[in-house]
């Protein structure tokens, strides 16, 4: 596929100490929700007051919103949304990872959205009217979002430079995209040093999220010219910074590496689109909300991937993407599209990643047929890119063979 439409208008400011460029910025408002996580790292690490100083520096007024989880859920984003439209803020700011970002894009709609009661009274609204798939509405959106501006601390989901997020409903089980053009952040700063702090497990966890958004945008049956540019260099930056990152932290060098793979996976998804594996690492963690994303990818990755090459979905690219990851002619010579497999469990052996277990998250056998179901219901547009079609049973089948 040769044809492409590519629109990615978010201001970038990327590479060491750009947040303290943050103050110097033309911001799109007065007052901002300034959303994190609930968990201590970016107030212990120093990252909230040096953005809470930058928009002081900016004139801006703030208000913290702190409460996002590991897999931002509705009420969380219903609950953000509201405080932004009670407080009068005209603009949010997300600091954090992806499930920040994800949660910051539809607190921005929810608080631009409200319901009204019998007597047009303001009410809060809610996300599930906007998001797709599954139990949700899949509702255009009326009124437009608030801007958005996103200072990342991870190298993970490239949401800084894409317009979807994901939406968990812990009661439903389901975890599902929300998306449009108006998500966009406005600005994005992506500076590497507030990565340094990432412990090692997070970091694989969250790098391997950024590597496979160009793994499977790339063998997506919708790449493109354009695509296919961005996922080269995410691919290879990913697998050549991974391990250094891991293993040694405060490897600048490597971090402003994976920061740009990262960023690129964020274009990749312009572009193209994720497929069936994440589509169904999607299912598993709306059955165990605690489970990171990247560690669901981790453990099931080669059973899908080796399931394409089993169909013989796309050889040239999977021996492309494994000169990518360092292998030799000798090796494509001799293992074909297997190299790309080779590659992948040594990259996870180096990450010390390659002994992870759904059943550390809870996750048992009797789950997979119903987690399968549950991928292909509510995630069907990501399936919908695979190479080679999956059936419910080889969903099932994929899910098995990673189970431990």
């Amino acid at each position: 596929m040769d044809a492409y439409n590519f629109f990615a208008p978010t201001r970038v400011l990327f590479g060491p100490g750009k947040l303290n460029e943050l103050g110097d910025q033309k911001l799109p408002g007065s007052k901002a929700l300034l959303v994190t996580t609930g968990g201590k790292s970016v107030k212990a690490n120093g990252y909230l007051a040096r953005v809470e100083a930058e928009l002081d520096r900016a004139g801006v007024a703030h208000v913290l919103f702190d409460r996002i989880e590991p897999n931002p859920l509705r009420c969380t984003v219903n609950d953000g949304g509201w405080m932004a439209r009670q407080e009068g803020c005209d603009f949010v700011l997300a600091l954090g990872g992806g499930s920040v970002m994800d949660g910051s894009k539809g607190i921005c709609v929810v608080a631009s959205n409200p319901h009204h009661d019998a007597d047009g009274n303001e009410e809060p609204g809610d996300i599930w009217d906007y998001v797709m798939g599954g139990s949700a509405k899949g509702l255009p959106i009326p009124n437009d979002p608030l801007p958005l501006v996103c200072v990342t601390t991870t190298a993970g989901t490239g949401s800084e430079t894409d317009a979807g997020g994901v939406i968990s409903c812990e009661e439903n089980d389901e975890k599902l995209r929300l998306g449009d053009p108006r998500l966009f952040a406005r600005l994005a700063i992506v500076d590497p040093e507030l990565m340094l702090t990432v412990p090692p497990r997070l970091t694989a966890f969250q790098g391997f999220d950024a590597m496979f958004h160009s793994i499977e945008c790339f063998i997506a049956n919708n790449h493109n010219y354009m695509g296919d540019m961005i996922c080269r260099e995410g691919i290879r930056n990913a697998a050549a910074s991974l391990p250094a990152c891991v293993n040694d932290g405060k490897n600048l060098e490597a971090r402003t590496q994976l920061a740009f793979a990262n960023t690129l996976g964020g274009y990749a998804m312009v572009c193209s689109g994720c497929c069936g594996c994440h589509g169904t690492e999607h299912a598993m963690s709306a059955h165990h909300h605690s489970l990171p994303h990247g560690a669901g990818l981790i453990m099931i990755a080669a059973a899908y991937h080796q399931h394409m090459i089993d169909a013989h979905a796309c050889d040239d690219r999977y021996e492309e993407m494994a000169r990518l990851m360092g292998a030799t002619e000798a090796e494509i010579a001799e293992r074909g599209p297997e190299a790309f497999i080779d590659h992948l469990e040594l990259l996870k052996r180096e990450c010390g990643v390659d002994g992870l277990r759904m059943s550390d998250w809870g996750i048992t056998e009797d789950e997979l047929d119903s987690m399968a179901t549950n991928g292909l219901e509510t995630n069907a547009a990501l399936y919908a890119h695979d190479p080679a079609p999956l059936s419910h049973d080889d969903v099932v089948a994929i899910l098995k063979k990673s189970y431990r």
